[in-house]
């Protein structure tokens, strides 16, 4: 008999009293004998249904792959684990942050107020010393709200993408935009010297303690802690789906604890990725299983039958156990920014705004394009020097390679690299096609022997796309974007993957970050559609700090 892996490959939880642990020898037999009780009242189900799950002739389903489990030979308490423990580290992270942010805007309001008295407690400056006190006590206490009221805090978004980042930027300049324009309207002159100096040395202290906190969360996920325990919902092929993306994600706050499938037997596994995922019960016991696991979360993958009556349902069973219910779209590839909900009498109503390719915010990413490649160029310019150096001494040819690439709207232009080849290499490329280990359209050899010695470390660390700056400057790329494609590859696209040149492709971009070369093709082009339609200012700073990194560590780089 086959015993299952565990959930997505996490460390396995610490054993407490209530706790069905899933580890690595799973007990899953143990645990369905419990999440099997007579069919709640809540549910509607047929009677045919009920007789044949109650005799445990459930139809397997052709995608689940099932296993018997050995029988469990010890005993597990029922009791329930205290709510405290099952999200004590969220509240530990929240207060954390209650706290820190309390004296980092302490401190950078203090900052400005001795600006405006010179270090002293009683000043004759254009307020009195009682009037700066209360300007003091009403900026840190108002600063202090708006954190609050922007939820900045959220366990939801603590960790996760640049959101944490914009609501603590947003909820500071709103505050001081406030308190600016009542300033002006009042003439309270000292109101400045608050925004000179508090405002940015508040928001620098508060990103950077969001950053610290980041750090050692991420840290206590990688040892499987910290993660809220999750259970997916839904047909086969949906749980599937979304316990691979989560799998994939590096630092994803859930822990997969196993699923619930329709029909479900006990004893199935449900193979993602070649991790064989425990299924626990059929979506008919999720509210005992949830109890029965500790689970913080539900996530209903797709469908279920009973449609929305299930969901509301599933909602109300869930609150009873303080478990959150999350949907997961099937609206793949749009992010956050695009999606807008509006009620209407109690119909929540979800809008997806078209993705733009040109506007304002597009003339934003070309200032920066032209603010940042300018500086580059500068800066690096020894470096460049350096190089182009070691290349001339390295191998006969050229210094710099120029390639027809394909750029925005299928427009060509001359993308520039440091020479990292031998200047024959194109011509050799016919005799190499047998051993294209590339993704795709792509074409890559680990070890290609037409790579230049120097070259060979150069493209390790990306260093011989440091002359596409000039690409960048002169408006053909941008710093960020997708990967600029040869015509070979655009002639092997397929119909969608063309929506890739619908903005200028960039020196760095989603798919150099997240594996370069050794991401599957499909994936590539995934996460370059995913760019194209959802980019945004602060998502382009992300992915330029995290290729500073990558080029550090590099991975997928040949």
């Amino acid at each position: 008999m086959k015993v299952p892996v565990v959930r997505s490959g996490k460390a396995a939880a610490p054993k407490g009293a209530g706790h069905a642990v899933v580890g690595p020898a799973l007990p899953t037999d143990h645990l369905i004998a419990h999440v099997n009780p007579p069919v709640s009242p809540w549910i509607d189900k047929s009677v045919a249904a009920q007789r044949t799950e109650k005799a445990g002739l459930a139809a397997p389903r052709p995608d689940v792959t099932l296993d018997l489990v050995p029988p469990v030979t010890h005993r597990r308490s029922r009791v329930r684990p205290p709510l405290r423990n099952r999200l004590g580290w969220t509240r530990f992270l929240t207060t954390c942050l209650r706290v820190s942010d309390t004296v980092l805007v302490t401190a950078a309001v203090s900052a400005g107020y001795a600006l405006n008295t010179g270090g002293l407690p009683f000043t004759d400056g254009t307020l009195g010393p009682s009037r700066q006190l209360t300007l003091w006590v009403i900026l840190g206490m108002l600063w202090l709200a708006a954190l609050e009221v922007y939820h900045t805090r959220d366990p939801k978004v603590l960790g996760v993408g640049p959101e944490e980042y914009k609501r603590v930027l947003s909820a500071s300049f709103r505050v001081f935009g406030f308190l600016a324009i009542v300033a002006v309207v009042f003439q309270v002159e000292s109101m400045g010297n608050y925004v000179l100096l508090s405002l940015p040395l508040g928001i620098v202290a508060l990103t950077g303690s969001r950053w610290g906190f980041r750090r050692w969360l991420t840290h206590e996920k990688s040892r499987g802690r910290c993660l809220t325990r999750a259970i997916v919902v839904g047909e086969p092929q949906d749980v599937r789906y979304v316990i691979k993306q989560i799998n994939r994600k590096s630092g994803a706050p859930y822990d997969i604890l196993g699923a619930c499938l329709p029909g479900a037997r006990r004893g199935a596994v449900l193979v993602v990725d070649q991790v064989r995922v425990p299924v626990l019960s059929s979506i008919y016991g999720i509210a005992h299983t949830v109890r029965q696991t500790g689970a913080n979360a539900v996530i209903v993958a797709g469908p279920v039958p009973g449609g929305n009556q299930f969901i509301q349902e599933l909602g109300w069973r869930l609150e009873e156990d303080a478990a959150e219910l999350v949907l997961a779209a099937t609206l793949t590839n749009v992010a956050g920014p695009r999606i807008h909900w509006r009620p209407v009498e109690g119909l929540p109503l979800m809008h997806v705004d078209i993705p733009h390719y040109s506007g304002g915010k597009h003339t934003l990413k070309r200032l920066m394009d032209i603010a940042v490649s300018s500086l580059a160029l500068i800066v690096l310019t020894p470096i460049l020097l350096i190089l182009a150096l070691i290349v001339s001494a390295d191998s006969p040819g050229p210094v710099l390679y120029r390639q027809e690439r394909i750029g925005k709207r299928g427009t060509t232009f001359q993308m520039l690299k440091f020479r990292s080849m031998v200047v024959d290499a194109e011509a050799r490329l016919g005799e190499l096609g047998n051993q294209d280990e590339g993704a795709g359209v792509l074409f890559k050899i680990r070890g290609d022997p037409r790579v230049t010695n120097c070259g060979r470390w150069m493209r390790k660390y990306s260093l011989d796309e440091l002359p596409q700056f000039w690409n960048v400057l002169t408006g053909n790329m941008s710093l960020v974007g997708p990967r600029p494609p040869l015509a070979r590859e655009v002639n092997g696209y397929e119909r969608h993957t063309h929506r890739r040149l619908l903005i200028k492709p960039g020196i760095t971009g989603l798919w150099q970050i997240n594996g370069r070369s050794d991401l599957p093709w499909d994936e590539a082009v995934r996460l370059d559609l995913y760019y194209v339609e959802n980019w945004s200012i602060a998502g382009d700073v992300i992915i330029m700090w995290r290729t500073f990194k990558a080029m550090i560590r590099p991975s997928g780089a040949y």
